[in-house]
Formats: structure tokens, C-alpha cells, sequence
């Protein structure tokens, strides 16, 4: 980590501040003391800084030559989970319900700590390569190990990503969150329908356990941030929703939760929260759960109603655009919680159904789905993009007085991009060719907390040789026990579309795909 007393100049760059024209930026210095940005100006000269004086320690300098770069703020990755980063590549498009039965980590057996940190290594790195400075890991660890979650720990202190990390709990089973699998599928095999994460079974509740380790690790990297992750309201108790509530603002930590990702979830709240108008988000709302302090993953089966409810108080939304088209779970309606004020920040997910850490899609995706339902012009544009891949996400953190903006007194979390790249080439807009253009090409220098973690595209902090060595070696023992998950699945896939069909045919008040139900 830098030191406080290290100076680092980036010269010469076009540089996207918040305030200035995003088109075409002007050309400026950028001036980083230790992890935070000094000074933004046209012509910066650091000799002068550096003559502290005889009683003082002499400052370290370095000048960052970013002629010809574009310089923007870091992507905050609002959605991820690094549990499942192995898998990319491993499945073709897939219902959700179908899809999470055999990418996540209670269909398979316990993995080794050697495998947990390696991917959780990889994962970083592809991210970091995107261009992304922040990540929000909700990540599971099944069955629960202590151990574990060190090896994840490690694993974000030795590449130097800033991660936003909450464990993935639920106390109700798999079974009970998706509706008519205990109908379709066979009383012999229902011990193979899983959720996200099932019940740990551990000797602590679920509330102390997710306490404890928040306490024994909280101050173990200033980079590492924590937060609590209830794994969707439809997997959890009222009881361990609310404990897990107060743990979150006893200790100010964020929430973040999965909801209405597909339809068969919006059906299962139909179904089962009469009392609450058969919505999850006046079930949450009458647990007095609702609020700044809590994000909402993919929301895509929303109602007007709840999107009000959202906007009336002040409660996040994470979209995932790539991951939702993957799992064929349809399109959120993204003008509209722009329109209501809604905070909405941008995920990438999980590596095995969006198969890609890359900001750059999601931002595209962002701007342009939204022409599905709304052909008429209007918001998202290419500045709605932007926002939600950066501050939005920093917002939802509670980090937006750190992250999210290049301006002095924040984070020096700052990407430096290729404007010779064809990406550029001609400069007519930078602000619409990183979001319409750019694919993460790129993408050549990164620096977190005032670390160069990758420069000239190569990272400066792990030798991804030797990882992708290490990888080759957890893939001996991990590839067999994914053609046996798969072909377990395989003997109930039939009673699996049975269910998503019958979901089919069940009306939930709207509709997020183009073309009519399918017969």
C-alpha cells in the first residue's frame, strides 16, 4: 500500500470529472498523496512538494505519463458473487431455477481452501482487467468453514481490489422458495433441489455467526468493507430478515439482497404474502426493513406500486442486465425506476450465468434494453450508464463520500484507458464511446487506493501465470464433480421445465418479455 507520504502524478490525461464536459475532457493533472486524489489541474508541478524540509521524511514521487488516456473514475461492481468463477463457460442459457441447481455452491461437495482462494484470485483479476476498483461480493460459503472465508480475506489483500464483501445466508430450504417443484418433481429426488445457499446448520444462529465473523475480521484491511447479505426475502424468516437488520445498522453496514429476479420468484410472493398484497417489497416494508441501507439485486418483476415504495424510501436497486438475459429472466424496467428518482446501480453477477465481469456490457446493455419496452426516446442514456457503473454503486455502499467521482478528497480509484485504441478513434464523444464503443480493450492502466495494481495491461500485484497454473490444478478435482452435478440434473430437467412452465401460465401482473406467454 502506498505510503501517506508518497506523491504520484498523472499527467496529461483526459480527465471525465464530474462536472465537466464528458464529451470531450479536458486535458489535466491529477495529483494523488498517499490513497487520495490532492489536486485536479491543467499544469501541476510536484517539485516543490517534495522539499519537506530537515525534520521531515522526503516524499516519493512518481509522474504517471496519461497523454493520450482517458481517465475515469472506477467501476463499482454492485452485484457479484466470486463462488462461481470457475464455472464460466459451463452452461448455455438456462431458467434461473434450473440454472442455480447446478452452478451453486450447495449442489456440490465442499470445496478445498486452495480452490475457494483461486478462484476468488481469478475473479479479481477479470474485474480488475474490466476496469472495476470496487466489487460487492455476496459470497457463499457452503458448508460454512471459518477457514474459508480467510482464504477469500487473503485473497483480496494480495491483488489489492477494494471489495465490498457480505456472506450469503438464508434459514428456509431451496424447495420451499420456488413454486410447484415439491408438485413436479419426484418425493425421491427432492433432496437435490437447493437454493443459493441452504441453511448452514451450524451450532451459532445464522444472525451470531454473520456478527461474529463481521467483528473478527472488520479491521483486517482498510480496502475490505463489510456488509450483510440475506440471500433473498423469500429464502428467510422474518426473524433472520430482521436480525440480520439490526446487526446491519447497529454496526452502519449496508444490506444487500436478491429479489424478483424471475418470475417464478414474483409468483411465490403472489402466492404466499397474502397479507402483505402478495408483494415482497410491503413484506419488507412492514418489517421496517426498507431503506438506504438496503440494495435490491436484478428487481426486475416489479410492480408500479413497489417502485414507488422504493423511491419513498430512499432503497437501492442493482441491475444485471447481462446475467438476467442468460437465466431468461426478462427485462427490468430501468426507465422507470430512473423516472421515480431510484438509485440504480449496475452488477455484473455471477460468472457462470453472465460468464463475464466486464462493466463495459452491462453498461451497454443498461442503456439500450430499455428500448424493448419503450421505443419512444428518453432516459437511460449513455450518462445514466456511466453514473450507475460508478457513483450509483458507491452510493449504495455508503462510500459516496470516497468512491464513485474523480475529485480531491476521494479515493484515487482511477482507470486509465487507450484513447489510440479503435474504440477512440475518431474522438467524437468519450462519454458515448465508453459506453456504446469500448469493450474493455482498452483498459490499461488501474490504480486502487493510490496503487498502481495494473499497468501497460499487466497486473503488478499476483503472477497470473502461476494462477492460472493454480487454477489448472483445482480444475483436475472440480471438473469431475461438475459433470456430476450436471448429470444429476439431467434426471429431473423434465420436471424442472414442467414447474417453469406451470409458472408460465400464472398471471403476476405484468409481463417483462417482448412477445406474449408461450403456449
Amino acid at each position: 500500500m502506498a505510503s501517506n507520504f508518497d506523491l504520484m502524478l498523472i499527467k496529461g490525461g483526459r480527465v471525465l470529472l464530474p462536472d465537466g464536459d464528458l464529451h470531450h475532457p479536458p486535458v489535466m493533472d491529477i495529483l494523488v498523496r498517499g490513497n487520495l486524489i490532492e489536486a485536479i489541474s491543467p499544469e501541476i508541478d510536484v517539485g516543490p512538494l517534495l522539499d519537506q524540509g530537515p525534520d521531515r521524511p522526503p516524499l516519493i514521487s512518481r509522474t504517471l505519463n496519461a497523454t493520450g488516456k482517458l481517465v475515469v473514475p472506477g467501476f463499482f461492481n454492485a452485484h457479484y458473487h466470486s463462488h462461481d468463477v470457475l464455472l464460466k463457460g459451463v452452461f448455455e442459457t438456462e431458467p434461473l431455477e434450473i440454472w442455480l441447481l447446478q452452478a451453486l455452491p450447495p449442489g456440490f461437495p465442499k470445496r478445498s481452501r486452495e480452490e475457494i482462494k483461486v478462484r476468488t484470485l481469478l475473479g479479481a483479476a477479470e474485474c480488475i482487467r474490466s476496469g472495476m476498483t470496487t466489487i460487492q461480493d455476496l459470497v457463499t460459503i457452503f458448508p460454512f468453514d471459518e477457514d474459508h472465508l480467510d482464504a477469500v480475506m487473503e485473497a483480496y489483500e494480495e491483488i489489492g481490489i477494494r471489495a465490498v464483501v457480505a456472506l450469503q445466508v438464508a434459514d428456509l430450504k431451496g424447495i420451499e422458495g420456488v413454486p410447484f417443484w415439491s408438485q413436479t418433481v419426484p418425493e425421491g429426488m427432492r433432496k437435490h433441489l437447493t437454493g443459493a445457499v441452504e441453511p448452514f446448520g451450524t451450532d451459532l444462529p445464522i444472525v451470531q455467526l454473520v456478527e461474529q465473523q463481521y467483528l473478527r475480521l472488520k479491521t483486517r484491511h482498510p480496502r475490505i468493507h463489510w456488509a450483510v447479505g440475506p440471500t433473498s426475502p423469500e429464502r428467510c424468516s422474518a426473524e433472520l430478515l430482521t436480525g440480520l437488520d439490526d446487526v446491519g445498522r447497529r454496526h452502519n453496514l449496508p444490506t444487500y439482497t436478491h429479489i424478483y429476479e424471475s418470475k417464478s420468484m414474483c409468483l411465490h410472493a403472489r402466492k404466499n404474502y397474502p397479507n402483505h398484497s402478495g408483494s415482497l417489497i410491503r413484506f419488507m416494508k412492514d418489517l421496517g426493513i426498507l431503506g438506504p441501507h438496503l440494495s435490491l439485486a436484478h428487481s426486475v418483476w416489479m410492480l408500479p406500486s413497489e417502485i414507488e415504495l422504493i423511491a419513498e424510501t430512499g432503497t437501492h436497486v442493482v441491475l444485471n442486465p447481462v446475467g438476467n438475459l442468460k437465466t431468461r429472466s426478462g427485462v427490468a424496467p430501468i426507465r422507470e425506476y430512473l423516472e421515480a428518482g431510484v438509485n440504480v446501480a449496475l452488477g455484473c453477477d455471477n460468472c457462470s450465468c453472465s460468464d463475464s465481469q466486464n462493466m463495459f456490457q452491462s453498461m451497454k446493455f443498461f442503456s439500450l434494453l430499455a428500448s424493448v419496452s419503450h421505443p419512444q426516446p428518453g432516459r437511460p442514456d449513455a450518462s445514466d450508464s456511466l453514473h450507475a457503473a460508478t457513483l450509483a454503486g458507491a452510493r449504495a455502499a455508503g462510500l459516496e463520500k470516497e468512491l464513485g467521482t474523480i475529485q480531491p478528497g476521494k479515493r484515487a480509484d482511477l482507470i486509465l484507458l487507450d484513447m489510440t485504441d479503435p474504440s477512440f478513434v475518431p474522438l467524437n464523444s468519450a462519454l458515448r464511446q465508453l459506453v456504446y464503443t469500448e469493450g474493455g480493450r482498452g483498459v490499461e492502466t488501474v490504480i486502487i487506493d493510490g496503487q498502481v495494481v495494473m499497468e501497460n495491461r499487466r497486473l503488478t500485484t499476483i503472477d497470473e501465470i502461476g494462477l492460472n497454473e493454480a487454477v489448472a490444478g483445482v480444475m483436475t478435482v472440480l471438473a469431475p464433480d461438475i459433470e456430476r452435478v450436471k448429470a444429476r440434473n439431467r434426471e429431473i430437467y423434465e420436471y424442472l421445465v414442467e414447474a417453469h412452465m406451470m409458472t408460465w401460465n400464472e398471471d403476476v401482473g405484468m409481463n417483462r418479455y417482448i412477445a406474449s406467454y408461450p403456449d
